[in-house]
């Protein structure tokens, strides 16, 4: 009769008493030991099945059967919806960009996202000057743009919330970077002005202006 001083050593460290322990271990591996019924781990330690040290062996066995059960399970390979969503449909997290498809021309704002008021008018004031765009409040008597004669484009058109978003990370991120920054308010993109540039192999290069509106 063999002892295997691994699988003692190991009983022991479970809290099983060296006598017992050895008894277990007498011909037995863990492996073994778990797999015994009742009425053998009695045999084995010697003890009555109605005894406290039964018991007790018992409930220790059978616990680190459980713990191999619950090891085993855990190392199951099982396919997720969020699994799914992050590798066979990217789509689910990366919004598609239409300012990245090839028929959809080039499209920016005048100026920067973050821009004064008086900057993001003179810039649009030279922009715009070909139009002659630029005329006298009537009520305050300072000079104005009429911007609402341009084409509108809604902020909810997915080209402009392209654009509102690409802008909104950059600003969170200089936010994070400088925090006396001042972030973007909300709404900063109505009444800002898009810029679209269109080229033809026949018409060469176009530009076109457009009006960011909050409705029709």
């Amino acid at each position: 009769m063999v002892v295997k001083s691994a699988t003692k050593k190991r009983l022991m460290e479970l809290g099983i008493s060296e006598e017992y322990s050895h008894k277990l271990a007498t011909d037995r591996n863990m492996t073994q030991i778990k797999q015994l019924s009742p009425e053998d781990l009695s045999r084995a330690l010697g003890v009555s099945k109605e005894s406290e040290t039964f018991h007790k062996i018992k409930a220790i066995v059978a616990e680190q059967g459980n713990r191999r059960r619950a090891a085993k399970k855990s190392k199951k390979i099982t396919i997720r919806s969020k699994a799914i969503d992050d590798y066979d449909r990217p789509e689910i997290t990366m919004r598609f960009n239409p300012l990245n498809h090839e028929i959809v021309p080039h499209q920016e704002l005048l100026g920067g996202a973050n821009i004064s008021d008086e900057e993001q008018f003179d810039l649009e004031k030279d922009e715009l000057s070909p139009w002659g765009l630029l005329e006298t409040d009537s009520e305050t008597g300072e000079p104005r743009l009429a911007k609402e004669l341009l084409p509108k484009i809604l902020i909810t058109d997915p080209v402009v919330q392209a654009i509102k978003e690409t802008c909104e990370k950059a600003d969170i991120a200089e936010l994070a970077a400088n925090p006396e920054h001042s972030p973007l308010p909300a709404g900063w993109i109505a009444d800002r002005v898009l810029k679209v540039i269109r080229k033809s192999p026949t018409a060469g290069v176009t530009v076109a202006y457009r009006l960011i509106v909050e409705g029709s």
